[in-house]
């Protein structure tokens, strides 16, 4: 048996830079990775299928369509005589929720079938196959800071920025990822809201990266709020926070976070929050 973690995806900026002509819109994203994660794992000696248990197994959906599977699949097209097995879900990340959860699990059952096989996890057909299934799986892949372009299929090398203290906050909604873009009313060809060039180099202690991550927004968090005014109240309870430094709407929503100082201080303010939303999902984490 041989598990892997599958740590929910932060975007700390995203840039919607415009809508291609075959209908996918062009981004700019700067991801790190938290602490808090979905565990996936792979016994080789049953049959290829899934099993999904955890607090949000539920809202995972039908096994038989779950990105893991669909992974799983895309890479048995690529690599002849591919060993399988059966996958166990721990799901403990919210489900559509703007963390790349599914994503984080299909690249971890990618590497598990990659130890598995013997393949290098920089073997292409690893790649195509993560690409096939989800634009959010090939950065997954290898979990780390980093930039990623276009559709999601162009990933940059390791940012190393200091550990993040982070408060994650998704207020229990579920927000269309389609309609989110949707709202933003690009046609093919059209420019979206961010122009020009992003920022490329981050560096310094938290107070150097909070005006770095300042001077790009995440683009889609204007629709997602118009869409589900509850982001703009989980973003405004972040912010009253003690010592919340940056707060902003990860992804497509609905989860958001907050930057802190300190561990000690991000786990202050989790319990604040908690206490007055006690239905929330309230996580302190770390990013990195």
């Amino acid at each position: 048996m041989r598990t892997e973690r599958a740590p929910a995806k932060i975007n700390l900026t995203l840039r919607v830079l415009g809508r291609r002509m075959d209908g996918f819109h062009e981004l700019e994203s700067l991801v790190a990775f938290a602490g808090v994660c979905d565990l996936v794992s792979l016994d080789p000696e049953k049959p290829f299928g899934l099993v999904v248990e955890g607090p949000t197994a539920e809202a995972a959906g039908p096994d038989s369509d779950n990105l893991i599977i669909r992974a799983a699949r895309a890479l048995q097209k690529r690599v002849p005589n591919l060993k399988l097995g059966q996958f166990a879900l721990k799901k403990r990340l919210p489900v559509g929720a703007g963390v790349g959860g599914g994503s984080s699990d299909a690249a971890a059952a990618l590497r598990l079938l990659a130890q598995l096989n013997g393949l290098h996890l920089h073997d292409p057909r690893i790649h195509e196959a993560a690409a096939e299934t989800g634009s959010d799986i090939p950065v997954c892949l290898t979990p780390t800071a980093r930039m990623f372009r276009g559709r999601g299929d162009h990933v940059g090398p390791r940012i190393a920025l200091p550990v993040l203290a982070a408060v994650l906050v998704n207020p229990g909604v579920h927000i269309s990822t389609p309609d989110v873009f949707r709202a933003l009313k690009l046609e093919p060809g059209a420019q979206g809201p961010s122009q020009g060039p992003g920022v490329e180099t981050f560096e310094g202690d938290l107070s150097a990266l909070v005006d770095l991550f300042a001077r790009d927004a995440n683009d889609l968090e204007p629709p997602a709020r118009a869409l589900s005014p509850v982001v703009t109240q989980a973003l405004d309870a972040v912010k009253a926070a003690p010592d919340a430094r940056f707060v902003r709407m990860s992804g497509s929503g609905s989860t958001v976070f907050g930057l802190f100082d300190s561990c000690r201080h991000a786990a202050r303010a989790a319990k604040i929050i908690k206490a007055s939303h006690p239905d929330w999902w309230v996580k302190p984490t770390v990013l990195r």
